[in-house]
């Protein structure tokens, strides 16, 4: 049986991903494409946080920071360490990053991923619903 909260994650990025933001929109294009050669799953639940945009091999969050982060520095700082606990790497841009350098997002991207899938082992990831 799944926890409630898993479930509920579940639907909040079922929402998440119909609400997407046009910078999301504009990541996603490139990153749902499977442009740079991994696949990415967009506001994808772990445990008890959802990621923006997630490489489970190799083990990548991207993450779009809205204005709404500097006041939920926080939360930010628990899914991280929640995120990097699990073998993840983190990497977060300014919301508007895509629009103004989509390129730059992009190569810093593909350098991390690239280091990952060298350095890191396969992510741990908890079954859903349990930490």
């Amino acid at each position: 049986m799944q926890h409630q909260s898993t479930i509920k994650a579940q639907r909040h990025a079922r929402d998440l991903r119909a609400g997407m933001t046009d910078s999301e929109r504009l990541l996603w294009a490139k990153l749902g494409a499977e442009q740079l050669g991994v696949k990415f799953r967009r506001q994808h639940p772990l445990g008890p946080y959802i990621a923006d945009f997630a490489c489970l091999a190799p083990a990548l969050i991207v993450e779009l920071d809205g204005s709404q982060h500097a006041v939920d520095a926080a939360y930010d700082a628990r899914r991280d360490e929640f995120f990097k606990a699990h073998g993840f790497v983190v990497l977060r841009f300014p919301t508007d990053a895509p629009f103004r350098n989509m390129e730059g997002v992009l190569q810093v991207i593909f350098e991390q991923l690239t280091a990952v899938a060298r350095d890191a082992p396969t992510p741990t990831l908890p079954q859903r619903g349990r930490e």
